[in-house]
């Protein structure tokens, strides 16, 4: 879609050389949402494409991805075989149902920053303990974890000027075990909940639990629970003004099939 009140698209070229942020800008990564609809507020684009930002980087300390990092360049990442965790990536990638256009345009980034409650990149890096690094206006930057950075439907932790520059998972949350589990209302429609479970060598115990809900919820066992007590966990964790109510779900129902998913998923993981 054309935006016909842009008037000016500016490529910085360095992260250095980014303008002073104002009223009616907009930060341009992949643009699929941004090109999606009309956007009457916008002025300018200041393009980040050519930032050159490294799409990844695999290390001993874990996985960075720069929010740059499109869905097809994470899905062709191959990751460390001791990282049994890493098929969540794939998965999660896979719960995005875009065409190869949207795959080779959409970025990670793009889709922590939209904050809508299907996101599956919400979704991974949230279940692998993701901490966002975010620069602030005059060069500096802070830390937020994904948890805290996305705050409701199209809402996050950040302010104007401020840009999502990159997600770090650490290496021993990729170590972990996981389990997956997803439903929508139609074979391709828009997550009704995903969730996601985790458990490490010592039996900590972790449920993600994302679409169903407004924001990320993490729900964190230091042993591994029986039915009742997750259950209750997850009653305590979600309230019922908590849970999602579009058209690709109703509340009720997706509490309901949050609640069979996780109880999927504990019986994956805990023997």
């Amino acid at each position: 879609m054309d935006l016909n009140g842009v008037t000016s698209v500016i490529g910085p070229g360095k992260a250095d050389a980014l303008p002073d942020w104002q009223d009616g800008d907009a930060w341009l990564a992949g643009g699929t949402w941004l090109f999606s609809e009309p956007q009457p507020r916008l002025r300018r684009l200041i393009d980040l494409a050519g930032l050159g930002w490294p799409a990844h980087a695999v290390s001993d300390d874990g996985l960075t991805l720069s929010a740059t990092c499109t869905i097809a360049e994470l899905d062709r990442l191959e990751l460390p075989q001791a990282w049994v965790s890493a098929p969540l990536v794939g998965q999660c990638c896979r719960a995005l149902l875009g065409s190869f256009k949207i795959w080779n345009r959409a970025t990670v980034g793009g889709n922590l920053c939209m904050a809508l409650p299907a996101g599956p990149m919400i979704a991974l890096t949230a279940a692998l303990d993701g901490i966002c690094t975010v620069l602030t206006p005059g060069g500096g930057e802070r830390l937020v974890s994904v948890c805290d950075f996305v705050l409701g439907p199209q809402r996050t932790a950040l302010q104007p000027g401020e840009i999502l520059r990159s997600i770090a998972m650490p290496a021993a949350a990729l170590c972990r075990r996981s389990a997956f589990r997803r439903i929508s209302l139609s074979p391709n429609g828009r997550s009704g909940t995903l969730v996601i479970g985790t458990r490490d060598g010592r039996g900590a115990f972790t449920l993600t639990v994302t679409a169903a809900t407004r924001r990320p919820v993490t729900i964190a066992f230091a042993s591994p629970p029986d039915t009742q007590t997750m259950q209750e966990a997850i009653a305590a964790a979600i309230p019922g003004g908590a849970w999602y109510d579009d058209v690709h779900g109703a509340p009720d129902w997706r509490q309901h099939v949050t609640r069979l998913l996780a109880e999927e998923i504990r019986r994956d993981l805990v023997p």
